[in-house]
């Protein structure tokens, strides 16, 4: 830092004449704020800022509380006996992390923490109900310790469904439109969608997420195509589900006898299985002209993929796969017991069936980087609480996943910091590292636009101003470790673990 020393009001006012200061409320020397808030600096790091730009070297970011207050060159910086000083030499400074799908906020001594520790300071929430609303806003009053979520309504389906309580099943129209209203006066921040609900429900849900002021998110409405569906306004497609179908040559074949075939209430798997057939078998039937229409259809209306590619890697390999994995100390017993039998609803079993969904899970993959050469946005998240699929660790694994598909490190990255902003309409406050912005922050030991495996290698995380070192996260992942393994769990865990499903 260049210069003698100053005070702590000497710095702030350093900070308003460069012009920040003046636009971050309650920060001008002589305020209430201003005296109480803790000021940060992260010093001569380097930053890869969310935006895609190459990193840059030698910056200082000043932090005033919550707020990124100041974004420079290290050597304009003056010194302060009042600011607490991170030396950023050999460290690189990101955006805190946004995992897209995720589930299980309410678990509130487990998913909260088990995400800041690893550098996940947003979370798109995508089955809202009245437990984990209570815990965002917990978080928001400051009674707990959390990252910021962002909450979908329940989860809206057909009279059909895979999915148990408190899934919303609809059958007309008006029924949709209801449940849409319900859930908005809930607090819902967007509308999930489901597999098994009508067009006549897609419809009416579209139309009136439309005057509500709210968008709708989900899985693929098995009885319109994705484009329908997009055209009516569907903000993004979880899970990558039906990609391959829409760019194979047999697309309206497939397309027309899903469209044809009943569900079954009395066996409501029997058609995800169908379904699921028919996408492992079109990846033999790709078509570049097709997939090209498809995906610039997707682009021309602001329709997003979130791929997470997480889940499927997990539910694409044999059962056995992950049973020891280590960090499986962190989820309760009654979870972990539950993702051995939820498992085997997905994973292949016979060789014949290995063969098959790698080959599916190979094709997804290089179709992910079709999509993305295309145009068309990604959003990068886990489905966290599926089998396997750890809150926090796993967004590590779908940043590998994604530059696997041909996505690079920087562009990966940038699918968790400022396309997921950007995706949530919040790039004013989130998502990248600007004065004025969320004090939401990771520091790491190594490059990860190097590698990307880099970024599990934290130093530090900062969420909402606070300062989590590795001694406070170690702490963290040990009272995790503690709450996992007492011998009683919570209601909401054996609700969890009953699920046993891609949502």
């Amino acid at each position: 830092m260049a210069g003698a020393g100053s005070s702590r009001r000497e710095f702030l006012r350093w900070l308003a004449a460069g012009g920040t200061g003046v636009a971050l409320a309650g920060l001008l020397p002589g305020t209430a704020a201003a005296d109480t808030r803790e000021l940060v600096v992260i010093d001569r790091v380097t930053l890869i800022d969310g935006t895609g730009s190459a990193p840059r070297r030698d910056v200082s970011v000043v932090l005033v509380g919550d707020r990124i207050a100041w974004v420079g060159a290290s050597g304009q910086v003056p010194e302060t006996g009042g600011a607490r000083v991170i030396d950023g030499r050999g460290k690189y400074l990101i955006p805190g992390l946004w995992d897209m799908h995720t589930h299980g906020a309410d678990l509130e001594e487990i998913v909260p923490p088990l995400h800041l520790v690893h550098g996940v300071t947003g979370a798109r929430e995508m089955w809202g109900y009245a437990e984990n609303r209570a815990t965002r806003d917990k978080i928001e009053r400051g009674e707990l310790l959390g990252p910021r979520f962002v909450l979908a309504s329940g989860i809206v389906d057909g009279p059909v469904t895979l999915l148990g309580p408190p899934v919303l099943q609809v059958t007309t129209a008006a029924e949709a439109r209801a449940a849409v209203r319900a859930e908005k006066a809930a607090g819902a921040e967007f509308v999930k969608t489901y597999s098994y609900l009508g067009p006549d429900a897609v419809r009416a849900i579209a139309d009136e997420a439309r005057h509500q002021g709210l968008r709708f998110s989900g899985h693929w409405p098995y009885k319109l195509s994705h484009l329908e569906a997009s055209d009516l306004g569907q903000h993004s497609f979880e899970h990558f589900f039906g990609v391959s179908v829409h760019c194979s040559s047999r697309r309206d074949e497939i397309l027309a006898r899903l469209k044809t075939t009943p569900y079954d209430p009395a066996a409501p798997r029997a058609f995800f299985n169908l379904a699921r057939q028919l996408e492992f078998d079109s990846v033999t039937t790709y078509d570049p002209g097709v997939a090209r229409a498809y995906f610039g259809g997707l682009r021309c209306n602001g329709t997003w993929h979130s791929p997470t590619l997480t889940i499927n890697r997990v539910v694409t390999q044999p059962a056995e796969t992950h049973q020891h994995d280590p960090r499986l100390k962190y989820i309760p017993a009654d979870l972990r017991e539950s993702w051995v039998k939820g498992i085997e609803l997905f994973a292949p079993k016979t060789p014949s069936e290995i063969a098959l969904q790698e080959r599916y899970y190979q094709e997804t993959l290089r179709l992910v980087g079709v999509a993305h050469e295309a145009g068309v946005g990604l959003i990068g998240g886990t489905d966290c609480l599926n089998p396997y699929t750890f809150p926090g660790s796993g967004l590590h694994e779908e940043l590998a996943f994604l530059v696997e598909a041909g996505l690079s490190p920087l562009r990966a990255l940038k699918t968790v910091t400022g396309d997921a902003a950007k995706f949530l309409g919040r790039e004013r406050t989130s998502g990248t590292v600007a004065a004025g912005k969320e004090a939401d922050l990771v520091l790491l030991d190594a490059n990860p636009a190097a590698d990307i495996r880099n970024v599990a290698k934290i130093d530090t995380v900062i969420a909402r101003g606070r300062v989590l070192g590795k001694a406070e996260r170690g702490r963290m992942l040990a009272a995790v470790e503690a709450a996992a393994n007492r011998p009683a769990t919570s209601p909401r865990i054996r609700s969890l673990a009953r699920r046993g499903c891609c949502c």
